[in-house]
């Protein structure tokens, strides 16, 4: 696992529920809690957070196909 994808876990384990799909606000929020001396980096980290926050809020609960009997309509 690379340094961005590891920094970034490390981080929304401890502080996951602080960001947002936003990566503006999720800039902000990842200066109050990690310090990253390039910009380049910080951002690379942030994006990811940001993918992630998508992803999770994009997973709906599927149904469950074999567990809802099919209709049957009957004439």
């Amino acid at each position: 696992m690379d340094r961005v994808k590891r920094i970034a876990y490390q981080v929304l384990d401890k502080y996951g529920e602080n960001f947002t799909a936003d990566f503006e606000k999720n800039k902000e929020i990842f200066g109050k809690y990690a310090f990253v001396s390039s910009k380049q980096l910080r951002n690379e980290i942030v994006g990811y957070i940001t993918k992630r926050m998508k992803d999770d809020l994009s997973e709906e609960p599927k149904e469950d196909i074999e567990a809802t009997p099919p209709e049957v309509n009957t004439i």
